[in-house]
């Protein structure tokens, strides 16, 4: 058996030696007191990057996302987003518990909602209904197979939230992937949004931790909704070098592993046991079997040959292509796929 190729998340990266050293020669503070040097550069290098005037670095995605939804929305405030969105999907029903805000969901094509379904989406001024105040794009969607906005459509729902008086959020927890593809400047995309949550730990490689992006009086607030949520870090100098290297040294590969779930996408699409195979525009590789395949069998036999992904529903399966899956690992899966399954 080969030894095992994981595409079960992009979450499972892993520092390179590089990334390593740059920790080790992390000048380090106390970060509650804003006296941590290298999160204070991580913070400004990544506000720059995206052309906002400032961030904050927390533990996970789901911390930075739940963050922004208390920033924008009070009691009886509602936020509209796709039903797939990750705030909704897997942050544990954090829009409620955490800031008591009422979330109405929208079905859209592939997790992406359009300008108009926005639009339709805005609640009337009645007493009986919550008011809308925030809407929620994620950039690439997960569950809707890595799928991406191109900047002239968050433009155009950007358009409409100004003109109703709604924030606008983006959960951009792979939103390098995207902007590899589209060609896209960090800056345009940071013009277009309130707030951007941006997660170091998946594609760049970084160990832990995620930014939100935000205005200077907004992240000021954060600050305090972070330290409520117990996301308050000492020396976190050790991790945001990961992060700070990351963003320096590895926006620009991503591009491959969008390529390397493309070359996986074309080979899923010949397989007599598939029957869909969702659009692959980045990273992200989402498939259903035939019924007569379920997704635990189909999983077995990959980690026989040393392959291992993730299921998605009874019979869909996700793959995911990062930095630590290499060209001749990609053409491995390949060949497996092709020549060794039978179903």
């Amino acid at each position: 058996m080969q030894p095992n190729i994981n595409l079960i998340s992009d979450t499972v990266t892993r520092p390179t030696p590089d990334m390593l050293s740059a920790m080790m020669r992390a000048r380090v503070g106390d970060d509650v007191f804003q006296e941590d040097p290298t999160v204070n550069e991580l913070q400004d290098y990544a506000a720059d990057l995206m052309g906002m005037e400032a961030a904050l670095y927390c533990p996970s995605g789901t911390m930075t996302n739940q963050i922004a939804l208390q920033l924008h929305c009070g009691r009886l405030e509602e936020v509209i987003c796709d039903h797939l969105s990750h705030i909704y999907q897997y942050e544990t029903g954090g829009y409620a518990s955490n800031g008591g805000i009422p979330i109405q969901l929208v079905q859209g094509t592939h997790g992406k909602l359009t300008a108009a379904q926005v639009e339709a989406a805005i609640r009337p001024t009645y007493d009986w209904l919550p008011t809308s105040k925030l809407v929620v794009l994620e950039n690439t969607c997960n569950k809707g197979g890595g799928s991406y906005y191109t900047l002239q459509e968050m433009q155009a729902i950007k358009a409409v939230t100004d003109a109703h008086g709604l924030g606008l959020h983006l959960d951009g927890a792979r939103l390098f992937n995207a902007l590899a593809a589209t060609g896209d400047a960090p800056r345009a995309v940071g013009s277009t949004f309130d707030t951007i949550s941006i997660c170091l730990s998946k594609g760049l490689g970084a160990p832990v931790g995620s930014l939100l992006l935000g205005s200077a009086t907004g992240i000021r607030q954060a600050r305090r909704l972070r330290k409520a949520m117990g996301g308050g870090m000492r020396q976190s100098g050790y991790l945001a070098a990961a992060g700070l290297y990351a963003l320096e040294h590895h926006r620009e590969r991503l591009a491959l592993d969008n390529h390397h779930a493309a070359l996986l996408g074309d080979t899923v699409h010949e397989l007599s046991y598939v029957t869909d195979v969702r659009p692959v525009q980045s990273n992200i590789l989402i498939f259903d079997l035939h019924e007569s395949v379920t997704a635990e069998a189909f999983l077995q036999q990959l980690r026989l040959h040393g392959i291992l992904a993730a299921p998605f529903g009874p019979h869909t399966i996700r793959f995911v292509t990062h930095y630590d899956v290499s060209a001749a690992q990609i053409a491995r899966v390949q060949a497996v796929l092709t020549d060794e399954l039978t179903f």
